[in-house]
């Protein structure tokens, strides 16, 4: 459910949320973050770091 208007509190609430999973299904939760991510950078969306 990914949302243009998504902030750093919402990210970090998404990051805390994976780092609660089992360690096997973390790596994919991550994985699927880190291409959410990238897709935003490489399309011009604005994040605050």
């Amino acid at each position: 459910m990914p949302n243009d208007e998504q902030g750093p509190d919402d990210f970090a609430q998404r990051t805390a949320a994976v780092e609660a999973l089992p360690l096997p299904d973390r790596a994919d939760a991550f994985s699927a973050l880190h291409d959410e991510l990238r897709t935003r950078l490489e399309s011009g969306g604005t994040a605050s770091a």
